[in-house]
């Protein structure tokens, strides 16, 4: 923070209605309240058992008196005078061994009062430890600023018709209404025939939805600039879409295509035809058949003469991507695997040459000295694990005077506010159907101690011919964590199902040997599958019918999801049994009951984002946006909306001069680092 103006955007958390003061004897156990009266019998109290420093003292009016405890407050005892008149605002409590007392209240001299008897702002600490400013000095030092403050005199960045037409007012006035929304009833959302009920905790105020909305509205313009500096250029590369191409890709074809994948397939040529570089993001649930689509993307770019780059975050998704690849489209085109701290040489050489017209890896593929001979289509997969720079560099590999169509996918599903916030500055095409021959997956969860009858369930799969993947958390036990670990499967595993062949696979085993323990799973050479979550994503055996996940509160919702949709790959039933230790925190019981009660993409995606918040869901920082300061999603949606639509217009109507209040801003948002 450096201007008065950086110190006024520190808004408050919560607001603590401190205006009505009562006698002390209607105090009542759990009630906040603000008191009036004398101090008592000030003592300083020091633990025996704990070690503990109090403060205590009574406090009494002509109604009665009432018990005072501080907490590891010793100055207190210095400062506090027996027989002078106070105003003190806690919470009162049953205290030891009975009767009430009041629990660490702000305590002032009535003729010094800045935190009682007024609607005192609650503001989130700045910095850490003994450099730290707490609420009270934070509101000290507002205070300070707010005597001689003029809302006035404020610099408003928002032109004066957005203003008027999503009803929002000022800077200054919303500042100062949610500083002392006392002196702005109205714009705090304090209506003055109701001011006795404070709502500002209750619903966003036109001051908050204010500061929200210039937020989102920075972000949104931030995104519109980046579409347009990207989709600037005119369209170099020409795409032949024929009745030659299209019989090209019904050979191509495994089978028919869902109407999602026709629509989505028909976006993206439609973007490939069009007159600016493709940028569009492909979304769809686990086992939608977003590959397929991608695939037939890359024909159409391969049919024209130009190369195709598909980049996936792991080796042994990349390894499994060019196993799919290479069955749907090595009998047209030559492709090659560049994995690895180096790529081959030769393989590098070809794929120069143009000899190599897909080449299918990891961050490999954007290593300096690989190079294309022309660059037509880079397709980016697990989006959300990248970043801005890596999504440019691919795209960098095309010519210098061409630039490369770009399509991103990701088998999380996006919640519809973060696909206009993170992913703003791309087209969003979805996939909202499943293939036929997807099953639904019975899911149950357990506690650690109901394993012996998830076991009997296991074996019933085992039995009926069914592969089973068990995933854990960790490799090795772990004295630091109670999580189960491959070693206790394995263990377990000996012990209880001997005869049952089985195999272990985890990141650490050399792509080789986990490649032919894969290929063992599929063939039904190994029918138990012991695995961390190197099988979250791309793994695709259809006979796989159960699935048990050990330690199931330490994985993330959306994760959970992934896991769960490697089994109901085929046509047989398939079951998900999600085990989870004794201690389950609320969050996680709220984790683990949505996951049981729906196998929905979307609506986990939604609820992934209210039990995390928008900071975490899909890796957001990662994508190039800090995190949100005073959007909530998705409780702000309807906001996000209004600023995608007001940026989108202000951009196409104002010119570079208009524009810069907009630009400043967000660039000292952050939004353009």
């Amino acid at each position: 923070m450096v201007t008065v103006l950086d110190l006024l955007r520190h808004v408050p958390l919560r607001w603590e209605d401190r205006r009505t003061v009562i006698p002390v004897a209607a105090a009542q156990a759990g009630q906040a309240a603000t008191f009036r009266g004398r101090l008592a019998e000030v003592r300083r109290i020091r633990t025996r058992r704990r070690g503990l420093s109090l403060v205590r003292a009574v406090l009494k009016d002509e109604s009665g008196a009432l018990a005072i405890v501080w907490f590891n407050q010793p100055y207190l005892f210095q400062q506090l005078r027996d027989g002078e008149e106070y105003l003190l605002y806690g919470t009162v409590r049953e205290g030891q061994p009975a009767g009430l007392e009041l629990m660490n209240p702000t305590c002032e001299a009535v003729d010094r009062a800045l935190h009682s008897a007024r609607i005192a702002p609650v503001y989130p600490s700045l910095g850490s430890g003994k450099s730290s400013l707490g609420p009270a000095a934070l509101r000290r030092m507002i205070d300070a600023v707010l005597e001689d403050f003029d809302p006035r005199s404020v610099p408003e960045n928002l032109p004066e018709e957005i203003l008027a037409r999503r009803g929002l007012p000022h800077l200054g006035e919303a500042l100062l209404a949610l500083h002392r929304p006392e002196r702005a009833p109205e714009a705090a959302g304090l209506a003055p025939e109701s001011e006795e009920r404070l709502a500002l905790n209750e619903r966003r105020s036109p001051a908050q939805r204010r500061l929200v909305y210039e937020e989102l509205l920075n972000m949104q313009v931030h995104l519109a600039l980046l579409r347009a500096r990207e989709t600037a250029a005119p369209r170099t590369l020409v795409y032949r879409v024929d009745d030659r191409l299209r019989g090209v890709v019904r050979g191509l074809l495994p089978f028919r295509l869902t109407a999602a994948q026709k629509r989505v397939l028909g976006e993206i040529v439609a973007d490939l035809r069009g007159p600016h570089p493709m940028l569009r993001l492909l979304q769809g649930d686990v086992g939608s058949g977003k590959t397929l689509v991608a695939a037939l993307a890359l024909a159409v770019a391969l049919e024209s003469g130009f190369q195709g780059a598909f980049m996936a975050p792991t080796e042994l998704l990349a390894e499994q991507h060019f196993a799919s690849l290479e069955r749907l489209l090595g009998q047209r085109y030559r492709l090659g695997l560049f994995v690895g701290g180096r790529a081959d040489p030769a393989l590098r050489a070809r794929l120069a040459a143009g000899e190599i017209r897909l080449a299918v890896g990891t961050h490999a593929l954007i290593q300096e000295g690989v190079a294309f001979q022309r660059l037509g289509l880079a397709v980016v997969d697990e989006q959300h694990r990248f970043g801005v720079r890596q999504r440019a560099l691919l795209r960098g590999k095309g010519k210098r005077t061409e630039q490369p169509d770009l399509l991103v996918m990701t088998a999380t599903p996006i919640p519809r506010t973060l696909a206009l916030t993170a992913w703003g500055d791309l087209e969003v095409s979805t996939l909202d159907e499943m293939p036929p021959g997807r099953t639904p997956v019975a899911t149950e969860v357990f506690t650690a101690g109901k394993r012996r009858a998830v076991l009997k369930k296991l074996k019933e799969e085992l039995e009926a011919g069914g592969r089973v993947y068990v995933v854990v958390p960790l490799i090795e036990e772990n004295e630091k964590s109670a999580a189960t670990s491959l070693e206790e499967v394995e263990e377990r595993v000996k012990a209880e199902l001997a005869g049952w062949p089985y195999a272990v696979v985890h990141g650490r085993l050399p792509a080789v040997e986990r490649n032919r323990i894969m290929q063992s799973f599929a063939a039904g050479e190994v029918r138990l599958l012991l695995a961390t979550t190197v099988i979250e994503v791309g793994v695709d055996i259809p006979e796989a019918t159960c699935m048990v996940i050990e330690s199931a509160e330490r994985f993330g919702l959306a994760q959970l999801h992934q896991l769960r949709g490697r089994v109901g790959r085929g046509p047989r039933p398939s079951r998900c049994f999600a085990v989870h230790g004794p201690r389950l925190t609320d969050e996680g019981k709220r984790r683990l009951e949505v996951f049981a009660r729906t196998a929905d993409g979307f609506e986990i995606a939604e609820e992934d984002l209210k039990i995390r918040g928008p900071g975490d869901v899909l890796g957001t920082r990662q994508a190039g946006l800090p995190a949100l300061r005073q959007a909530r999603l998705p409780e702000d949606w309807e906001l996000v909306e209004q600023a995608r639509d007001d940026a989108r217009e202000l951009l196409g109507r104002l010119g570079e001069a208009e524009l810069a209040p907009l630009r400043a801003a967000a660039e000292k948002g952050g939004w353009t680092q």
